[in-house]
């Protein structure tokens, strides 16, 4: 059965005197992890959340958050993590959307519950010891401790394992129904390109609530051991490494660079780690190349996925990025990678027309790993979902050796004067100026030529910029018509919680800038 259930069964079964949880408060093997994951299933069953009941979480990434995820696995129920840094309207949203009856909340966030958004929820929430404290609530540390094991229920391949809301910066969060084969498989699909092995301790640094961390779901299937980073910053994920001997992390380009800056990065022993994956966005290649250099016992591979994708699509794996820095040619390195095993992946047009090799067009898939639909969307999953493929509003390209090559979302594209000019391709040109330390293009609206090329660019530390030196750097490495001409010089870009730059709070700072 390909069931996150039979996945834990397994885990407890050939591995169960194998360290589960690494923590600086506590260690579990997964016999010791499988039997609070049994006592926390009978804690929902008695607080009415059965099989395909629907439950709620916040919290940061814990070894507490893993247990309710796995405990909700075992019951057949399904766990649904909580962006914990939104707006409580927007996470009542969520709530309601879900039609969530429980909610599980950790000790930094009770004071959501004063919030009469949460009013439904107040009497009856469960607290998750993070940091400790004093609380009205009932404990879930209590309850474990009170409650027998239970048999759970097993559930159906197509029956729903978790419910993901995206991340809602352009409406509404979507709620993504991910079933227990779309999960299961993606993690299958993982194990063998991402080289995940019995023996490894994965450091979960991407938030338990966004689809990358369902990376851990290999890590989870050969018995491996899981590490967590509650609060990311260069010292935390430094000492994390250091102290966990954690041998993988999945991290946005964002936080790798970060990191890298640290100042004291040369004082950590790194040595155990020996894959670094990175995701989310692009990272040019003068950081990749740093990467390598500064973790040299670390393979070094690039992951493209989306949450409907359980997230996983294509990887660039370690040895193309060795070829690339040894042979000097690094185009091969702006390929988002090679679709995984039992991914169908095609390039079409505006009909659903499959085009050419080497012509642009959006990114499709099917597979085991898609998702069925989103949660309460009929709309949007008439639109997402045509003829048997997802359509995931990407724009790609595919390359005759396979490789695909991710050029924008298209509602990125911007479309000017009647050319249409990727932003991806503008701010790998920028990322060639040496002082320019991050950069995004966006569309902003123009009389003359409909959209105009917004630059919002940071400079690296003690370093100045003028437009006039960017327009000049620009010249020769890309169309005029592609050349930003409004720009403004930054300390910092907007992020999601993966580090991943959002364009639409900068279109909604900067579009209505002139010059």
């Amino acid at each position: 059965m390909l069931t996150m259930r039979s996945a834990l069964e397994r885990a407890q079964r050939l591995y169960g005197a194998n360290t589960a949880i690494i923590d600086r408060e506590c260690r579990f093997t997964w016999a010791q992890h499988m039997d609070r994951v049994m006592r926390l299933a009978s804690v929902l069953q008695e607080n009415g959340v059965g099989k395909g009941d629907r439950f709620a979480v916040i919290c940061r990434n814990t070894w507490r958050h893993c247990e309710l995820l796995h405990a909700g696995y075992w019951n057949g129920s399904v766990p649904v993590p909580v962006n914990y840094r939104l707006a409580p309207p927007e996470i009542r949203h969520i709530l309601d959307d879900a039609g969530i009856g429980q909610l599980f909340v950790e000790d930094p966030f009770l004071a959501f519950l004063d919030h009469a958004e949460f009013a439904p929820w107040r009497e009856t929430a469960i607290c998750i010891y993070g940091d400790g404290g004093e609380t009205a609530l009932r404990v879930c540390d209590d309850l474990i401790a009170a409650a027998g094991p239970s048999d759970g229920h097993d559930s159906d391949e197509e029956e729903d394992a978790i419910l993901l809301y995206t991340g809602g910066t352009t409406g509404r969060s979507k709620g993504v129904r991910l079933t227990h084969r779309n999960v299961f498989s993606n993690g299958q699909q993982c194990t063998g390109p991402m080289k995940i092995r019995a023996g490894d301790v994965y450091l979960h640094v991407a938030p338990m609530f966004h689809s990358a961390d369902l990376l851990g779901t290999g890590y989870t299937q050969v018995g491996a051991a899981h590490a967590y980073l509650p609060v990311f910053t260069p010292e935390n994920l430094l000492r994390a490494f250091q102290d966990y001997g954690a041998t993988a992390a999945m991290m946005a380009p964002t936080m790798i660079i970060l990191t890298l800056q640290e100042p004291g990065f040369s004082d950590y022993d790194l040595s155990s780690l020996d894959r670094v994956f990175y995701g989310s966005s692009p990272m040019a290649v003068e950081w990749i190349r740093r990467t390598m250099e500064a973790f040299p016992n670390a393979n070094v591979q690039q992951g493209y996925g989306l949450t409907e994708t359980s997230p996983i699509l294509t990887t660039l794996d370690e040895d193309v990025h060795v070829a690339a820095m040894q042979s000097g040619n690094h185009d091969i390195l702006k390929a988002a990678g090679r679709p995984l095993v039992g991914i169908d992946m095609r390039i079409v047009d505006p009909d659903g027309e499959e085009v050419p090799l080497g012509e642009d067009g959006e990114v499709v898939v099917r597979g085991p790993n898609v998702t069925v639909g989103y949660l309460n969307r009929p709309e949007e999953n008439r639109n997402a979902f045509r003829d048997g493929w997802f359509h995931t509003g990407d724009v790609g390209r595919m390359d005759e050796n396979g490789f695909m090559y991710l050029l924008d979302r298209k509602k990125d594209m911007i479309v000017t004067g009647g050319e249409n000019v990727y932003s991806s391709e503008v701010e790998a040109a920028l990322y060639q100026h040496e002082n320019v330390h991050e950069c995004a293009v966006v569309g902003v609206p123009d009389e003359k030529y409909g959209e105009a090329l917004f630059a919002a660019i940071v400079p690296r530390p003690g370093t100045t910029l003028t437009e006039s030196e960017i327009i000049d750097h620009c010249r020769g490495r890309i169309g005029g018509f592609k050349i930003p001409r409004r720009m403004a010089f930054v300390d910092s870009l907007p992020k999601s919680a993966m580090g991943k730059i959002l364009k639409t709070e900068i279109r909604r700072t900067h579009g209505d800038r002139k010059s």
